[in-house]
Order: structure tokens, then C-alpha cells, then sequence
């Protein structure tokens, strides 16, 4: 069973370990996206033992319409499939179901849709995915739940709430049945809850106190990020994350910015993920702490520096703003990777950072140093 010791708390802000099979993760944490069992951007596990990596999340709808979580199960997991011992988490995916598939019938046992990828028509619910994570035999997996959008009418939200608690009670009783089984390869497997509910406080408030019942092994904030204010955003968590059991990992989905990152952590949250920082880096924008570079622009065409001085990544212990610049022009695939390294890296070295500050009791006055150093960073939004 996981274990989930705060070792300092510094105002809301929580410093913690969370205890798996797979070993001890520190929060807060940011979890690396690499959504088919790979970073996008050619980067290889010994590339995210290098960076400081100590989470990679995957999904469970990308691997299970490929290669198949069938097939990865056959091969040992998803840990032997991709070589990486540290652990993982799956998400569940319901939200790529609620985002990708065009036409899909939503029902109480679960959801009917198209595979985005040939069409061919896929039942999911509860009980299909805990199957599939099971086989994937990731360290923690998500509850399967359905993401309303921000704005959707209320009453639609309420009833879509209400179903995703049901769901909630299968899947705990799914993962039960299957880490019994003699075939389950992780059957120390974690269940983490999601909350939804929009931008309507009382809602998301009643879903956090009826999920906290089920004393799972930790608790996300979902059906964030996707289009409302980062003002609403916050708001919702200074709502929902007191009602949310203070002893156990809370993770805020698809989120986000440095930003964002730095202001959910101040209102209690441990865990993080989001594409960003690969999908930025892909396209030759790069994070620093003096805001964010597109290195595609002309004025580094020169430019000898690295991306960031002093910066300990193998972009920036080696190789000039000029040449990355160039190699991106030039759509090698090199450039792309570089920039994808140096972003990860750097916000897993903000989250080592994070840690200390807490633990020290300057949370407040980091936040705000790194914040004002990072003005020109834009706050955007996307899971």
C-alpha cells in the first residue's frame, strides 16, 4: 500500500513523499508527458533519468488503440515495454474519449466511440479501463470519469458529476477484483479519484466530500485548463482542494505554465503534468528564468549563449542559441530534441526548487522572485 508523509507545510504549500512499488516519489512533483510510452521529440528513457525525471505519465486510450494494451501486457508492462523502473501514471482515458471521438454514445455502463485512428467502433467504461491500466501495469492509475466542458450548462454538469461518482465506485471495485488476480503483473496498482464538476464551487465541493469517502490513494482536480480564466482556475482550487483529504497526493490535471504551477502549489497541490513544455519545445520555444525565447527569431542567429546561463541540461552544457536556431530552421530533428530536454529539465529542476523553498518556509517569497523573473512569460492554459 502507498504511503503519503508530508514532511513540511509552508502556509497551504505541502512537501511530501509519496511511497510506491515502483519507489518514492517527492512532491511536488511534475509529471513527464509521454502520452504513447515515449517523450514526444525523440527523447529516450536515459535521456529522462538525465534530466531529473521522476514520474512519466501515458495513456491509457493512445496505448490501448496502439500497439495494444494487450500486446504490452504480454511483453511485461508497460515498465519492461518502454525500460524505465521509476514510476508511472495512466491516465484514465476519458478524457481523449470526451475530446478525440467525434461521435460517442454516453450511457451508464460507459461510453461507445470511434477510434480516432482507424474508426473501428470501442466500448469504455469503468470497468474497460481499470482492465486496460491493469495490463498496462502502470504504478498508478486514474479513474475513468467524464470531462464536462467549463461552460457547459449546469444541470448537464450535475447529472455528468453524479454518473462520473458511480464510475468512481466501479472502478475502485474493478481495481480490487483485478490486483487479486494471480495474472496482474502490479498488483500493488493505486487508484486516484478525479473531481469534476466545471467552474460550479458547490458542485465541485459536494463530488470532493463524496469521493473523499472512498479513501482512495490520492485525489486529481479535473476539467481544468480547458478553457476557463486562470483566475476561475484558481479560484475553484482555493474551493475544492480544502474538501480534498489533506493526507493523501492531490494532482491537478493537464496543468500547466510555470505560472500556473507555481500559484496551485501555494493552494495545497502536489502533482502536475502537462504537455507544454514538450509541445513548446518542439516548436522552438524555450523557458527561462528571464520568461520565454523563441529561438526561431533572428536575433539568436548569432547568439553563442547557451538557452539559459548556468543551466546544467546537455542542450545548454553544450550547445549555442545559434546552433539550435539553425538546426530548428533546418527541421533537423536534433533541434527539436534539444529544445524538448532543456524544457523538462527545466521544469523539474523549478520543482526541486519548489521543494526546498517549502521546506525552508520561503514559499511565498520564491514564488514571487521566480514569478517576477519570468514577467514576460505568458499564462496560458492546456491539459
Amino acid at each position: 500500500m502507498a504511503e503519503y508523509k508530508i514532511i513540511k507545510k509552508d502556509g497551504n504549500a505541502k512537501r511530501a513523499e509519496f511511497r510506491t512499488v515502483h519507489g518514492v516519489i517527492q512532491t511536488p512533483v511534475f509529471m513527464n508527458v509521454g502520452t504513447a510510452a515515449a517523450i514526444k521529440g525523440g527523447v529516450s528513457t536515459e535521456d529522462l533519468e538525465r534530466i531529473k525525471t521522476q514520474v512519466e505519465l501515458s495513456n491509457t486510450y493512445h496505448l490501448h488503440v496502439r500497439p495494444g494494451d494487450e500486446l504490452i501486457f504480454q511483453l511485461g508492462g508497460l515498465h519492461k515495454f518502454m525500460s524505465w523502473d521509476k514510476p508511472i501514471l495512466t491516465d484514465s482515458g476519458g478524457f481523449q474519449v470526451f475530446s478525440l471521438a467525434k461521435l460517442r454514445k454516453i450511457k451508464e455502463e460507459g461510453v461507445q466511440f470511434h477510434s480516432h485512428v482507424d474508426g473501428r467502433k470501442i466500448f469504455m467504461g469503468p470497468e474497460e479501463s481499470m482492465q486496460i491500466q491493469s495490463n498496462l501495469a502502470s504504478t498508478i492509475a486514474m479513474a475513468f470519469d467524464e470531462c464536462p466542458s467549463s461552460v457547459a450548462e449546469r444541470g448537464y454538469v450535475q447529472k455528468s458529476v453524479d454518473r462520473t461518482a458511480r464510475w468512481l465506485v466501479r472502478c475502485k471495485n474493478e481495481m480490487m477484483r483485478l490486483n487479486r488476480l494471480e495474472r496482474t503483473i502490479n498488483k500493488e496498482q493505486l487508484l486516484f479519484g478525479i473531481n469534476q464538476g466545471a467552474v460550479y464551487e458547490d458542485i465541485r465541493i459536494r463530488h470532493a466530500e463524496q469521493i473523499s469517502e472512498l479513501d482512495l490513494d490520492g485525489y486529481a482536480v479535473g476539467g481544468l485548463a480547458v478553457g476557463e480564466s486562470h483566475e476561475e482556475m484558481y479560484r475553484i482550487l482555493e474551493a475544492v482542494v480544502p474538501h480534498l483529504p489533506e493526507k493523501k497526493p492531490t494532482y491537478l490535471m493537464g496543468v500547466g505554465t510555470p505560472s500556473n504551477i507555481l500559484e496551485a502549489v501555494e493552494r495545497g497541490v502536489d502533482f502536475f503534468d502537462c504537455v507544454y513544455p514538450t509541445r513548446n519545445g518542439r516548436h522552438g520555444h524555450v523557458y527561462t528564468n528571464q520568461g520565454k525565447l523563441n529561438l526561431f527569431n533572428q536575433k539568436y542567429e548569432k547568439d553563442t549563449k547557451p538557452i539559459e546561463e548556468g543551466c546544467q541540461c546537455p542542450a545548454c552544457q553544450r550547445y549555442s542559441r545559434a546552433y539550435i536556431r539553425h538546426l530548428l530552421k533546418a527541421k533537423e530533428m536534433l533541434g527539436m530534441r534539444l529544445c524538448v530536454l532543456h524544457n523538462l529539465y527545466f521544469y523539474n529542476t523549478m520543482m526541486e526548487e519548489i521543494r526546498d523553498a517549502i521546506e525552508q518556509g520561503r514559499y511565498q517569497s520564491y514564488k514571487e522572485e521566480k514569478l517576477y523573473g519570468m514577467k514576460q512569460m505568458p499564462i496560458l492554459h492546456g491539459r
